[in-house]
């Protein structure tokens, strides 16, 4: 038992930098003692004490300000850090090395028994806010960025980002591709900021992405006229007409 508490607090000093000393952690830190309520109330928990166990589990929701079930399964070297507004729900599975930020939420989707929390692997990391809701599952070393809501599987190493909670590697290189067809055309690409309003940065992506898709079924024709001997003259935007506007193409 003094080895796990002596883990649980070496894990503090890894992960909280404001951390000074042993002391500190064990009689200020309400996510330590969230943890330590938990393990008693699972105890009793899995020997069908389950009132007692939902009474520890409700002072120690009092007293923390963090609501984990009974029936929660959590692994070791778990850190809650603030944790004011956590909530873990009856069939939450965490994983070993996990963190969990202020204000998340474990939550299930439906009123149905059986399993319908998620299930966090080792080492995931879920931001201040963010909602992970449903019998999914989040993948080793995945990141859940604050407020954002997720209600699908979170592949191993991803970083999830927004409402609804996306795969933040993707809209990056889409973001990307789209600044580059902008810069091409001569268009402003902070025309597409993440601060505009969301209907019209669709809209402008969108439009974007037709242009580049444009852009590939030219260059393929130009390629396929070249094999021909075909050449088309380049002409760049706001550039007008080619240099000789009478040439014919098949000369």
């Amino acid at each position: 038992m003094f080895d796990r508490l002596r883990e649980d607090i070496h894990c503090i000093f890894d992960r909280d930098p404001a951390a000074r000393h042993s002391l500190e952690v064990l009689t200020t830190y309400p996510g330590l003692h969230a943890l330590l309520f938990h393990r008693l109330s699972h105890w009793l928990w899995t020997r069908r004490l389950k009132y007692l166990a939902r009474l520890v589990s409700y002072v120690a929701r009092w007293l923390t300000g963090i609501e984990i079930h009974p029936g929660a399964t959590i692994g070791r070297r778990f850190f809650i850090d603030h944790g004011m507004g956590v909530v873990i729900g009856e069939t939450a599975e965490i994983g070993n090395d996990c963190t969990l930020y202020h204000g998340v939420t474990l939550g299930g989707t439906s009123w149905n028994k059986g399993k319908r929390h998620p299930t966090l692997s080792d080492n995931v990391v879920v931001g201040a806010g963010a909602k992970v809701l449903g019998p999914i599952t989040v993948g080793h070393g995945a990141r859940i960025g604050s407020n954002a809501v997720v209600i699908k599987d979170v592949p191993p190493g991803a970083t999830v980002v927004g409402v609804p909670g996306r795969v933040a590697g993707g809209a990056d290189d889409a973001r990307a591709r789209r600044e580059q067809t902008a810069r091409q055309i001569g268009f402003d690409a902070y025309g597409t900021t993440r601060d505009m309003p969301d209907p019209i940065a669709n809209a402008i992506g969108q439009l974007l992405d037709h242009i580049q898709a444009v852009e590939d079924r030219l260059a393929r024709i130009q390629e396929l006229l070249a094999t021909h001997g075909i050449e088309v003259p380049e002409s760049r935007p706001g550039q007008g007409e080619p240099a000789n506007p009478d040439k014919q193409l098949d000369d």
